[in-house]
């Protein structure tokens, strides 16, 4: 797969190909559908998949300091693309100077001299150009002019709701991880590097494999039952908190996560974390022993949750 950050990045053997764009936040089951129909339809004509995807999202540009939460960062973007088969993936940097583009322009600079698509694959509530001017029916017109086909791809439908990023934050913020799943087709993750904390989960008997996440918002709070992997061949288990740790008036938001069985060091290891069942919201507590106690029932309520027998605390 080939991965072509900006414009200026562009070469002539990136085009001709087959395109869809969005922001494919979480790669949920519609994301899904919508990638299985752009590799068949790439491969029928013997040309490369390509994905315009943009950083930071817009949503995120034009709401910088109340945009939504994201599901996915870039790197687990492209790896979730790389999965689905694309061949290429196009990272445009959202600014003022791409946001000012006309829906004429952004057709012609990016689709038609960039990438000389082919085809145009997009979901039926994509919009495009200066404030969102652009709409598909405009797309089919300047596309039978300039020489490309542009095709519909209806959004999927589950028990009467439209699949979408945002329906999969609002199971989330409510700790539905049943739902969550069911519309990603797989376990909600948040992956990231282990680093060194500030070692309080080992003088309270609870070592923690600290994770910063790098986002201004996180989609899920509280304390979770999860799988970890990337660690051992197979599953580690454990229990997580994702929060700005109350307790110890933490400022920023971590991924912490005891792992039951398991003592080797760690640090700057890629981890992926699945959240499986949610325990319960983050509290403040006015001790370290309460917290103690309360980090100990997680544990037991976790490991009773994944069926292991060994309930001692580790």
């Amino acid at each position: 797969m080939k991965l072509i950050r900006g414009m200026l990045n562009l070469k002539s053997q990136h085009g001709p190909s087959v395109v869809t764009i969005g922001n494919f936040d979480g790669i949920h089951r519609g994301h899904q559908q919508l990638l299985r129909q752009l590799c068949m339809a790439a491969k029928q004509v013997q040309l490369p998949a390509t994905v315009i995807i943009f950083e930071p999202q817009p949503n995120e540009f034009f709401a910088e300091h109340a945009t939504v939460a994201r599901l996915t960062r870039l790197r687990e973007k492209i790896g979730l693309l790389k999965e689905a088969g694309v061949d290429q993936i196009l990272v445009l940097r959202f600014n003022d100077k791409l946001a000012a583009l006309s829906p004429e322009q952004f057709v012609e600079e990016i689709l038609v001299k960039g990438l000389r698509a082919h085809t145009v694959l997009l979901g039926d509530d994509f919009r495009f150009g200066y404030r969102r001017q652009g709409t598909f029916a405009l797309l089919q017109e300047i596309g039978t002019h300039a020489g490309f086909v542009v095709e519909r791809i209806n959004s999927v439908q589950q028990q009467g709701e439209r699949v979408s990023s945002t329906a999969v934050r609002q199971a989330l913020a409510v700790g539905d991880l049943a739902r969550a799943q069911s519309l990603l087709a797989h376990p909600y993750s948040l992956c990231g590097r282990v680093a060194h904390g500030d070692k309080r989960g080992r003088i309270i008997g609870f070592p923690t494999a600290n994770v910063h996440l790098h986002r201004k918002l996180t989609p899920l709070t509280g304390v979770y039952c999860v799988k970890v992997y990337g660690l051992e061949p197979e599953v580690v288990y454990g229990v997580a908190n994702v929060g700005n740790r109350p307790t110890v008036d933490g400022t920023r938001t971590l991924l912490e996560v005891h792992l039951f069985n398991f003592q080797q060091e760690i640090y700057g290891r890629a981890i992926r974390v699945e959240f499986m069942h949610k325990l319960r919201e983050e509290k403040r507590y006015d001790s370290f022993e309460l917290l103690k106690q309360q980090i100990f029932l997680d544990a037991e309520q976790a490991k009773i949750f994944f069926g292991i027998g060994d309930h001692e605390r580790l």
